[in-house]
């Protein structure tokens, strides 16, 4: 990893954060590029932890922000309730529904246009729910759980059915478009309780609806930074230990010694405890790089993660374009 250097440190007292001195650099494209780098720590379908070298603060809580409420999804936006039985409302269901996550890759279809009551294969997808409760006829007779003595008495997201619109079944198949979860838990039913309802899911953004955000969580904090000043040995070392997060601060054995090291600082969550210890807190120096951001992305639709950085992106790079047109005009 890069030297960091003692200006980039903003450090942690008891009064709170304090730079380390002032800093006057100039911000140029060819600075920016030099100093930019990024690492992807943890990367899956689902989630992704990567650091962001050399970037300043505007920049990413803009891609956090944009992550949040401008990447567009499909979600369900409008239910038809044909039959409902249950004890829940219309209203609620009808939230309940458009809040499960969908597998639809939102690039594959366009925006309804405002005013379109009647949508189109390429802007809109159809879905169906029906369900009945029973009871089951082949319960023995002192079973008294629910899974022996009815069917289907859990309405579960894996129960809604995709409907092709148009030539859609030609495009799409019902796997790469249901639910992200089969196992979401929509009404709970008894016998006589019968569900029937109809979903119509569009293209959206955060911004309009938080159904629409195709993250549950796009967050950022700065690397923590730990510094030992001097030998911190035996008891001493112990207490040091529990005032950072599990794996921060190990003991080692250094002849017949126990010492402590910074093993992982960026596990840390910069509680400052240490600094109310009168006699560790001039033993160690704690802050946080103020340039490099540990970023984590969790998708909740089909979509990995760096896919929706990668067009997060992308939204950015219009704004400015859009930003720079506006203003040759003036």
């Amino acid at each position: 990893s890069k030297m960091i250097s003692k200006k980039d440190i903003i450090y942690m007292t008891e009064d709170g954060l304090k730079p380390a001195s002032p800093s006057f650099d100039v911000w140029t494209v060819k600075s920016f590029k030099k100093k930019l780098d990024i690492k992807v720590l943890n990367y899956d379908d689902r989630e992704m932890e990567f650091d962001l070298i050399g970037i300043f603060p505007a920049l990413i809580n803009a891609f956090r922000r944009i992550l949040i409420s401008e990447v567009p999804t499909m979600a369900i936006e409008k239910v038809t309730v044909h039959q409902n039985k249950t004890v829940m409302q219309d209203e609620i269901l009808a939230h309940r529904l458009g809040l499960i996550p969908l597998k639809a890759n939102p690039r594959l279809f366009q925006f309804r246009m405002p005013g379109d009551s009647v949508g189109t294969d390429t802007d809109t997808l159809e879905y169906e729910l029906r369900v009945k409760c029973v009871k089951n006829p082949h319960c023995r007779v002192g079973h008294y759980r629910p899974e022996d003595m009815y069917l289907d008495y859990h309405v579960m997201s894996k129960d809604i059915k995709w409907v092709p619109v148009g030539g859609q079944s030609s495009i799409h198949k019902a796997e790469d478009v249901r639910p992200v979860h089969d196992d979401i838990v929509i009404v709970k039913m008894r016998p006589g309780h019968e569900l029937h309802v109809t979903m119509i899911a569009v293209k959206g953004i955060g911004k309009d609806h938080a159904k629409f955000s195709p993250v549950g969580t796009a967050s950022y904090r700065l690397l923590p930074y730990i510094e030992l000043l001097e030998e911190v040995e035996g008891p001493l070392a112990e207490r040091l230990k529990s005032y950072f997060s599990p794996g921060v601060i190990e003991i080692e054995e250094v002849k017949s010694k126990r010492k402590a090291t910074v093993k992982n600082s960026r596990l840390d969550m910069c509680s400052r405890n240490v600094l109310n210890d009168k006699e560790l807190k001039k033993k160690v120096v704690i802050g946080r790089v103020k340039d490099h951001y540990i970023f984590t992305i969790e998708s909740v639709i089909g979509v990995p993660p760096d896919e929706l950085f990668r067009e997060a992106i992308k939204i950015m790079k219009k704004k400015c374009t859009d930003a720079l047109l506006e203003l040759k005009k003036m």
